[in-house]
């Protein structure tokens, strides 16, 4: 199995912070937010990573990353020259992928859930994809909403819906097997203009090969002020008391 991070976007709700950066390199306590998926994917036993990202700040990651080494990855990158969705900035990586499966993690997903397991028993799978999601302790509407069935079958996933069918918010951690390139050829734009990763989701809802993991923590820290500070205090907060540790 290979790694995506998907590194790109605008970031307008963080202007100015990102006028002159990409979100991804601002700090998240005491390293850049990027770091975070790229030790998620070392945990996992991923060895080789894509790093997909805007044109604007590519040169800062290949300064700040190199070839991976200090993460024992190997990386590549990508460019996505315009902001036209998740599905899109997967559609990538089509010839990284090599046929192989991929786990995708958008980049400023700051978690700590090993993904070791998980990546080693969907590798023995002969097809189908997997999300994670967190339980909202408020409502979950503004996130992709997972409806779970009996063995962790995801019955549907329903984009910022007004009447949500659960408390399970869609995490942006993925993993797919090699079909997902044709289904992404299948999307169409959505009402933003933007291939949808919810749409491309539900491909493999409709024939049941969707499954869902449930994780203890997770912050979204590129979405709002608010969101980033809570990721710094909570990463500080577990790293003071001994929780959280560096690779």
């Amino acid at each position: 199995m290979k790694g995506v991070i998907l590194a790109g976007g605008l970031a307008t709700r963080l202007r100015p912070l990102t006028q002159v950066t990409n979100k991804h390199l601002l700090p998240i306590y005491n390293k850049p937010m990027i770091y975070y998926p790229l030790e998620a994917m070392q945990r996992a036993g991923i060895k080789e990573v894509l790093i997909i990202t805007g044109p604007d700040h590519a040169g800062a990651f290949l300064n700040l990353l190199k070839s991976g080494d200090q993460f024992g990855l190997r990386l590549s990158y990508e460019i996505q020259q315009e902001a036209g969705g998740i599905s899109q900035g997967i559609a990538l990586s089509e010839s990284f992928a090599d046929e192989q499966k991929i786990l995708v993690i958008l980049g400023d997903n700051i978690f700590t859930y090993n993904l070791k397991n998980s990546v080693e028993k969907f590798e023995k799978k002969a097809k189908g994809a997997m999300v994670f999601a967190i339980k909202m302790p408020t409502e979950s509407k503004q996130y992709g909403v997972v409806d779970l069935g009996e063995n962790n079958k995801v019955l549907s996933i329903e984009e910022k819906p007004e009447n949500p069918k659960s408390n399970l918010a869609q995490t942006g951690i993925y993993m797919y097997d090699n079909r997902v390139f044709e289904f992404i050829r299948k999307l169409k734009p959505s009402k933003r203009g933007e291939l949808e990763v919810t749409d491309l989701n539900n491909f493999y809802v409709k024939e049941g090969a969707m499954e869902c993991k449930i994780i203890d923590w997770w912050v979204d820290a590129g979405t709002s002020y608010d969101e980033l500070l809570r990721a710094n205090n909570f990463v500080a907060e577990k790293i003071k008391a001994g929780e959280l540790q560096s690779l």
